[in-house]
């Protein structure tokens, strides 16, 4: 054991990357990530560590179990992500491999000592709160325009701003058409990360203001410039409003599912000829092929994308809770399959309410539709066929089940118009 310290400590190791990035930003709690400079991997093993890397040489700590890769360099040697032949032998220095990396504010090292190793100025544009890529070859990885808009998204409490000449080349990668060599599960994992950002709204907007949107996800970025009654919009564009909703839905929820359904609610807008803007016959139902497709192309999970999908068909049924038949009130219920999952209808309540208040000036307005729904769900649930069946007992036949079901239906039907009546007298 003590030749195998021996050897771990004789190795050149550096702190790098989000670690140090948000220690001086004083954000605690990030992954640590180190660098080992003049190690081989045959060293490493010997030492003790443990090889994880499929792509590049990256091994674990035999008692911190962090992550140590040696240091490296990358030559594009094809198109997308992937499409990089790496070196990491022992003559890579620090400098080289951090000049490899995507921002400058990512590409800070720090020694054992404390130290810091900053050769590309990441610690001035932490200080100006500035997102800016570290050398020319970030126009090699078009993942990387992801990862600044998701930066953009994370930091935007921050006050970050993207610099003029890595905007630029987001702009000339997104119409390279390199983004098309993106494999769909690394494209997701992005959106996921950056859906988990308080400020996600940001994400979506930085990648339709700079091209990308237009290849990632067009089925959100076709509802730019497409206009809403201004009556219950006062915000007039589709997309704005999208941007807003997910905004909200941030606001009230942490849920994956919940953010994504937001963000995909509207996407049937985008379908309707233009000569009948500004309304939108029929959106929640021309929404789900859209929906269905994006979902399929980035293989996004399943529990996000029935969610997206219900929650395009059934959003404007909860709006109307006030008026809304109870006969529709119970089939919203059902198609939901909120008996059986309820905890599926609180997510979509919370995909409604952000829907309503993501609309400029009606942010913090009441959303009374949702425990409305939930009261009618409550009365309905409820009824049981145990108790049914006690009332009424069902002889067996070809024909029971059938019959137990419409009792069953109908039951909650009764509770369900019991339920509205009653409530609807109280406001």
């Amino acid at each position: 054991m003590t030749q195998q310290r021996a050897n771990i400590n004789s190795f050149a190791t550096y702190l790098v990357g989000g670690a140090v990035r948000d220690a001086l930003l004083g954000i605690a709690d990030s992954d640590r990530d180190w660098v080992v400079v003049g190690a081989t991997p045959d060293a490493m093993l010997q030492a003790g560590f443990t090889p994880v890397g499929k792509d590049f040489p990256v091994f674990l700590h035999p008692d911190s179990k962090e992550e140590y890769a040696l240091a490296r360099t990358e030559r594009k040697s094809g198109t997308g992500y992937k499409g990089f032949t790496v070196y990491a032998t022992p003559d890579v220095t620090l400098e080289e491999d951090l000049q490899r990396r995507d921002l400058t504010i990512n590409a800070i090292a720090r020694d054992t000592d404390g130290n810091l190793i900053d050769p590309w100025g990441g610690v001035r544009d932490l200080r100006d709160r500035v997102l800016r890529h570290v050398s020319p070859a970030f126009a090699e990885d078009p993942l990387r325009v992801l990862r600044v808009a998701r930066f953009a998204a994370r930091f935007a409490d921050h006050n970050f701003s993207i610099a003029d000449e890595t905007w630029a080349l987001m702009q000339a990668m997104s119409a390279s058409g390199e983004l098309e060599a993106l494999v769909p599960e690394r494209v997701w994992r992005e959106f996921e990360k950056a859906l988990q950002s308080d400020q996600a709204q940001v994400f979506i907007s930085v990648l339709h203001d700079c091209g990308a949107l237009a290849t990632l996800l067009p089925e959100i970025d076709q509802l730019f410039g497409v206009p809403q009654p201004a009556t219950w919009h006062p915000e007039v564009d589709t997309g704005l409003h999208t941007l807003m909703s997910l905004q909200q839905a941030c606001r009230l929820s942490d849920n994956l599912s919940v953010r994504f359904a937001a963000l995909m609610h509207d996407a049937g807008k985008a379908l309707t000829p233009s000569e009948h803007w500004p309304q939108h016959i029929a959106h929640e139902h021309k929404g789900l092929p859209p929906i269905a497709d994006a979902c399929q192309r980035l293989k996004v999970p399943t529990e996000c994308a029935d969610l997206a999908r219900l929650s395009s068909q059934y959003h404007t049924h909860c709006h109307q809770m006030k008026v809304l038949k109870p006969a529709t009130v119970l089939k919203t219920l059902e198609g939901l399959d909120a008996f059986r999952r309820p905890q599926r209808l609180q997510k979509f309540l919370l995909v409604c309410e952000a829907d309503a208040r993501g609309r400029t000036g009606l942010e913090d307005q009441p959303y009374p539709q949702a425990e409305l729904l939930w009261q009618c769900f409550v009365a309905a649930d409820e009824v049981d066929v145990p108790t049914l069946l006690q009332q009424k007992p069902v002889p067996p036949g070809p024909d029971a089940g059938e019959k137990i079901r419409n009792m069953l239906h109908q039951a909650r039907l009764g509770r369900v118009r019991e339920t509205l009546a009653r409530l609807r007298a109280e406001q």
